[in-house]
């Protein structure tokens, strides 16, 4: 599989707080590639980053060539990002939300209904697309806001925390869905703090604290590298031994 994304020496500041100290990793073509780690490890400023929402301090981040820093409006047109908090607008029913998101990406109207039409397949929400969505419950916002972040097809979806807060029907239904679109060829790059959902989904891992990353591989490849039974156990024994090393 080709790289797609190139991260390397990556690092961030903000004023005294170091969030970034010189981050390195890539992401293939099909591949779920996932960073995970405490609050405050660095997961939200890497993405944002790659998303073109922050500039880094040093470092450079390349998306199928594209320097994010030289050619943002490039990267725009081939990502689409889920940031953890993201809301729609209530006032508007689920489909025309849709609408006015396709809008955003299609070159003619016919491209935009292509788009409409995959976001409901993908929300599945059916007659329920028709009501506001001041009216949903969390779990289909979630929906509704995967759906519009996944219908365009990038080449890159990157997804922050893409299943916050909800229930395990939910979150099993979300997971399936970004599932069936990397077998479409769509890359994803997520962050969870939700380990279960990181073995699920993952095809490798990336292990962040304090700005810098730990250690990087399969689910697998990590729990055997570190005796451990699952990627909390792994975590653990990784951060402990940062902290007498």
């Amino acid at each position: 599989m080709s790289v797609i994304l190139r991260v390397k020496g990556l690092k961030k500041s903000y004023g005294k707080i170091i969030a970034l100290k010189g981050i390195d990793f890539e992401v293939s073509e099909g591949e779920i590639f996932a960073l995970i780690g405490p609050n405050g490890a660095g997961k939200s400023t890497t993405l944002r980053i790659i998303a073109t929402l922050l500039s880094p301090d040093e470092g450079t981040v390349e998306l199928m060539g594209y320097d994010v820093r030289k050619y943002p409006e490039k990267i725009r047109e081939r990502i689409s990002y889920l940031p953890e908090e993201a809301g729609a607008y209530k006032n508007l029913t689920g489909i025309d939300y849709l609408r006015f998101m396709a809008d955003f990406y299609a070159r003619d109207e016919r491209e935009a209904e292509g788009f409409v039409r995959k976001g409901e397949e993908i929300a599945g929400l059916g007659e329920r697309l028709k009501d506001k969505v001041g009216t949903y419950s969390k779990g289909m916002v979630r929906k509704l806001l995967l759906a519009r972040t996944l219908m365009i097809k990038p080449i890159l979806a990157i997804l922050d925390e893409p299943t916050s807060g909800l229930d395990v029907i939910n979150s099993l239904e979300i997971r399936e869905i970004i599932k069936g679109f990397v077998r479409e060829g769509v890359s994803v790059l997520l962050s969870s703090h939700n380990m279960l959902e990181i073995e699920f989904l993952s095809d490798r891992v990336a292990i962040i604290d304090n700005g810098r990353i730990l250690d990087t591989g399969t689910p697998q490849e990590l729990k055997d590298r570190y005796s451990s039974r699952n990627l909390e156990e792994v975590f653990r024994r990784i951060v402990a031994y940062e902290k007498v090393s």
